[in-house]
């Protein structure tokens, strides 16, 4: 019988990456002009790994949110494992936001992600969950490929990681 070959899927933005562009948007913040004297706070958690904004009005907010999306980029983390959620207004009239950021495939996109892999009907792949992350393997290596290059075509709404690529 022939090897399996394997490769992992999986999803996530790099905390250390997005610490530090959360320490360079307080730093651009501090210096700009625009928000001498406004009330402008950044603050990340990263044991649940949700950055929080606030800011003295809308105006502010679009551009504190701005140079935070600036930041992330820079660094290198997707934006599309952050989800922002609606400004609030906070107690004093001041805005509030909470971007979350997306550890680990969610259960419900696993799902659809092996429902296409399925349907796509590559020969001998099984994809299984793990958790929050997928296992993909095939005796052919090609084939892995291409279930690779197919995922790469689809949006899914969440950046997609290849990893663990084993023969």
């Amino acid at each position: 019988m022939a090897s399996q070959a394997s490769f992992d899927v999986s999803t996530g933005a790099d905390l250390q990456e997005v610490d530090n562009a959360v320490n360079h948007a307080r730093k651009e913040i501090g210096q700009r002009f625009d928000f001498k004297g406004a009330h402008c706070v950044i603050a990340f958690d990263r044991a649940k790994a949700v950055v929080d904004l606030e800011a003295d009005d809308d105006f502010h907010m679009r551009a504190l949110f701005e140079v935070l999306q600036a930041k992330l980029v820079k660094r290198g983390v997707p934006l599309k494992n952050a989800k922002a959620g609606e400004p609030t207004v906070a107690p004093g009239g001041r805005v509030r936001r909470t971007i979350t950021l997306t550890q680990g495939i969610p259960t419900d996109t696993a799902r659809a992600i092996v429902k296409a892999v399925k349907e796509q009907d590559f020969k001998k792949v099984q994809v299984s969950i793990q958790g929050d992350e997928l296992r993909v393997t095939s005796a052919s290596k090609d084939t892995l490929q291409d279930v690779i290059g197919f995922l790469q075509g689809r949006d899914f709404g969440i950046e997609l990681k290849f990893g663990n690529y084993r023969s």
